[in-house]
């Protein structure tokens, strides 16, 4: 399930918005009165592979689940892999956010958070 969403120019690089992403994810209920606000670990492409994101990561407390450039494709992560183009999948379901025709941003921001409710909203059904 996406816990956050962020939207960027077509022709910018995905790494400058890590942080700022990290920084939107909500409190999540983990154990009673004390909430978790970070994840576990971060699943992630090989745009994201970078010395410096890893160790701001590590810091965080967060453990960077991310292939390495370089490394052949079957490298062990491909079912880390999968998990994010599932999601990409489901947002692309979603055809007002497959084919951009807004112009404004702020409109196609929050069509991109309608999906993500409505995606979360799919899976809590199924687990009820």
């Amino acid at each position: 399930m996406p816990l956050a969403a962020s939207l960027t120019g077509g022709n910018r690089n995905d790494i400058t918005q890590l942080l700022p992403l990290l920084d939107k994810v909500p409190a999540v209920a983990g154990v009673v009165g004390r909430p978790r606000h970070r994840p576990d670990a971060l699943l992630a492409d090989r745009g994201y592979d970078h010395d410096k994101y890893r160790r701001l990561l590590w810091a965080r407390g967060i453990r960077p689940v991310i292939a390495e450039r370089g490394q052949p494709h079957g490298s062990g992560l491909g079912i880390f892999r999968y998990v994010v183009e599932r999601t990409i999948s489901w947002l692309h379901g979603f055809r007002r956010l497959r084919i951009r025709w807004e112009r404004r941003d702020d409109i196609h921001e929050a069509f991109l958070g309608l999906a993500t409710c409505l995606i979360t909203h799919r899976h809590v059904q199924r687990l009820c």
